[in-house]
């Protein structure tokens, strides 16, 4: 299909290029590794070739991947996964000075805008099927794959939000997700205590839809997106339409407050001299 729209756009004349999948896989490969087979891209997060250690350089990655990988029309079903056993860890450098003590301007930058964008261009940015295989524990931003259309997990995986144990008010995506696919009384238990979700309880609770041996993770991604693969290229983007319709309602008409509240309430601690307790 690409081949034949880039036929036409040649005939018609005045297009604008489209992202190359070798420029932007390079570009962005200090965060992740990219690979591409028969349209089906996996997106791999690592850090240094190992597992993926959270930071704010791929907290600013991540959105604008999101635009360059929407954009790129030979792109027709994204698998995004971790390295290793492990989702994604914090990198203790990201936390070196809590919260309350960022400069100026950082906050905005990198912790409100770069939040903003990571969620909203992965739901409105991307316009083909996606499936997550969360590959094992981890830290942070599991609600990146907890959007995704279908989400795998390995039978060692453990889910939570740590942001109020840890003195923030949750809101930067994973409270949406918890909200959105467990409803609102079990969301609240899980926000206050921090309690880890494994797997078998995230599969009853419905945050995934298969829990698999480690080995078997990413074979069966690959399985669901060849499936996928084998329907008319509308049908699978109008699909994928119809299923991320409730995410983008839940974006646009809770994220912008949750966010705004957690930032609220850590520069509220900043602007008084104390840390976010």
């Amino acid at each position: 299909m690409s081949s034949e729209l880039n036929d036409l756009h040649a005939r018609i004349g005045g297009f604008v290029k489209r992202p190359e999948f070798n420029d932007y896989a390079e570009k962005y490969s200090d965060h992740f590794v990219m690979e591409r087979r028969d349209g089906i891209i996996q997106v791999r997060m690592h850090t240094d070739g190992g597992p993926a250690l959270f930071s704010f350089g791929l907290h600013n990655a991540w959105g604008q991947a999101w635009q360059e990988i929407g954009n790129d029309p030979r792109n027709e079903v994204l698998i995004l996964t971790g390295t290793g056993d492990r989702w994604l860890d914090a990198s203790p450098a990201s936390y070196a000075e809590p919260p309350t003590q960022w400069p100026d301007g950082f906050a905005y930058e990198h912790a409100y805008y770069d939040a903003t964008k990571l969620l909203e261009n992965l739901i409105f940015a991307i316009d083909i099927p996606t499936i997550a295989a969360i590959n094992g524990p981890g830290v942070a931003h599991t609600e990146i794959a907890l959007l995704c259309d279908i989400t795998l997990c390995s039978e060692e995986t453990t889910i939570a939000d740590p942001h109020f144990l840890t003195g923030v008010a949750p809101g930067d995506g994973q409270h949406l997700s918890f909200q959105e696919l467990m409803g609102t009384k079990r969301a609240a238990y899980y926000l206050y205590t921090s309690e880890q979700i494994d797997a078998p309880t995230a599969l009853q609770l419905g945050l995934v839809n298969e829990v698999l041996p480690q080995e078997r993770l990413l074979p069966r991604a690959w399985e669901i997106a060849e499936m996928i693969m084998q329907r008319p290229r509308a049908t699978r983007r109008l699909t994928h339409a119809i299923l991320q319709r409730p995410w983008k309602r839940r974006l646009v008409q809770d994220f912008g407050f949750g966010l705004a509240h957690e930032m609220f309430g850590i520069s509220s601690g900043k602007a008084n001299g104390r840390d976010s307790k």
